[in-house]
């Protein structure tokens, strides 16, 4: 008989995937053994709490951003050529790390204050890569006069979140279609 140990990190995936199919407070630290194959008081070897399981899944989707708003700021061109980078790169984040960036966008709000505090705070700043470029672009002349950064990039993140309720890799339209798609109509309320 062989037997497979779990590591901390077969935990916090596990508990990645619960959170974003059940939500945190569907998911119990005994779903969460049974999901391991683990007596729930066997998961206190890995982790002190629920709660902390949460902390790392959601700190590990604000790196996931934060570095993919990192890469789009370097990319060489224009203002519409960093957002096409910032829109692209959030689409690769939410569809390649689904769980991630399920438990980031919908769970993060169950944090403990002083944790929600931190995780508000890296959303602060990756919103304002897009903001950034939004103003670089109005200054530029590329997007249009009067535009507000702040609200336009939220408007912006407010529809790229919501492809992970509604994209599917096998619907009808690929992953390259759906930022052609996204670009352009985010473009289209630009000019």
């Amino acid at each position: 008989m062989v037997t497979t140990r779990n590591t901390r990190a077969d935990v916090v995936a596990a508990a990645g995937r619960l959170f974003a199919q059940r939500g945190y407070h569907g998911t119990s630290m005994r779903d969460l053994g049974k999901e391991l194959g683990l007596l729930g008081s066997s998961l206190y070897s890995h982790v002190d709490s629920k709660q902390d399981l949460l902390v790392e899944v959601v700190r590990e989707g604000a790196r996931l951003f934060e570095a993919s708003a990192e890469k789009a700021l370097a990319v060489e061109g224009t203002s519409p050529d960093r957002l096409r980078a910032l829109i692209s790169g959030h689409v690769d984040v939410v569809l390649d790390n689904l769980d991630v960036a399920r438990t980031f966008l919908n769970e993060a709000r169950m944090l403990d204050p002083d944790q929600r505090r931190r995780v508000i705070s890296a959303r602060d700043h990756y919103e304002s890569a897009f903001r950034s470029v939004l103003a670089s672009g109005i200054a530029e002349g590329t997007f249009r006069a009067g535009l507000d950064p702040k609200t336009a990039s939220i408007f912006i993140l407010s529809i790229i979140n919501a492809i992970e309720r509604w994209y599917r890799p096998d619907g009808p339209i690929d992953r390259k279609a759906l930022v052609e798609q996204l670009v352009e109509f985010v473009g289209s309320a630009l000019e």
